[in-house]
């Protein structure tokens, strides 16, 4: 397959270029990627001189730089839309970024796939679109309910997507993953900022009572369900995909200070997060029927990003110091 990845220099783009050119030798990518402070290219720095892979830059709510990408082949096959504002907090502090990239860039990808008739088109979305659950799973047929400017501006997104299949009978595909975790996340999500912060001896800052649940998903298990759906994924469907590893944030804060040999006297516990949604959980039984497991133990994979964190402290300095 000949694929457009946008975002492709973000957290979760990045392990799924790597992952698709390790796992297809005859496949190809353009990385399509806007290069704001979460896009950062030498997350790919292994594989720049790849002749399979190619970077333009770009940002998904230009037309014109949409058509020069894919031009840069014969006939993309496929576009993988993980372009995206994508972190909370910001989102309440300026949510306009978050509409036109979430909302507009996805309008610009769709006329796009319907133009040059492209083959597929899978839009990366996000658990957050159902809103807050206290007991039981979501199901892909839960009604949205999202509760932030950031998961409200990617449920715009997924019902335009929606739209489009059902007007225009466009080849989408959504996937709605839980939180991500892994090697290559900038470091202000939780994980990322907690680790760096306790690399640094500085205080981990906990919202609320630090009991608010999370199910967490090795970024490489997203990677291959993504790539799953792609390719056998039915054509107008939704696909959940969950670690099945729900933890309260502060079970995980506690695992990176133990592994880190740290007190947890460096946890501060800070106002919550306003509109904080209190526990995320989704049923993601309909992936699986594709062949899908989560493979990476929570525990496990969590020592695994410490390790990682620790040893490419030069990768994340650089960051924090911006």
């Amino acid at each position: 397959m000949k694929l457009l990845v946008t975002g492709g220099a973000g957290f979760i783009g990045s392990n799924f270029i790597r992952f698709i050119l390790s796992k297809y030798p005859q496949d190809e990518i353009i990385n399509f990627d806007k290069l704001t402070y979460a896009g950062n290219l030498e997350n790919l720095k292994d594989i720049e001189g790849d002749l399979r892979y190619k970077f333009f830059k770009g940002d998904i709510c230009d037309p014109q730089a949409v058509e020069k990408a894919l031009g840069l082949v014969d006939q993309v096959d496929a576009i993988v839309n993980f372009a995206a504002e994508s972190h909370v907090d910001r989102s309440i502090l300026a949510a306009g970024d978050f509409v036109r990239t979430d909302v507009f860039g996805t309008y610009v990808l769709l006329e796009a796939v319907k133009k040059f008739k492209i083959k597929r088109y899978l839009h990366i979305s996000t658990d957050e679109v159902y809103g807050s659950i206290d007991q039981g799973s979501f199901t892909e047929e839960s009604t949205l309910k999202p509760n932030s400017p950031y998961s409200a501006s990617k449920a715009g997104g997924d019902l335009l997507v929606r739209s489009y299949f059902k007007t225009h009978g466009l080849p989408v595909l959504i996937t709605r993953s839980s939180n991500n975790y892994g090697p290559y996340q900038y470091p202000e999500k939780i994980i990322p900022l907690f680790i760096t912060n306790a690399l640094q001896k500085q205080q981990l800052p906990l919202y609320g009572d630090g009991k608010n649940v999370r199910d967490w998903l090795y970024v490489v298990d997203n990677c291959e369900a993504v790539d799953l759906v792609l390719r056998q994924g039915k054509l107008g469907e939704v696909y959940n995909i969950g670690g099945e590893s729900e933890r309260q944030n502060i079970e995980v804060t506690k695992i990176i200070l133990k592994e880190l040999g740290l007190s947890e006297e460096l946890i501060k516990y800070v106002d919550d997060r306003l509109g904080h949604d209190r526990r995320y959980s989704i049923d993601c039984s309909k992936v699986k029927k594709l062949g899908w497991q989560p493979k990476t133990v929570f525990e496990q994979g969590l020592i695994e990003t410490v390790r990682w964190y620790q040893a490419n402290r030069q990768w994340w300095e650089k960051l924090k110091t911006k």
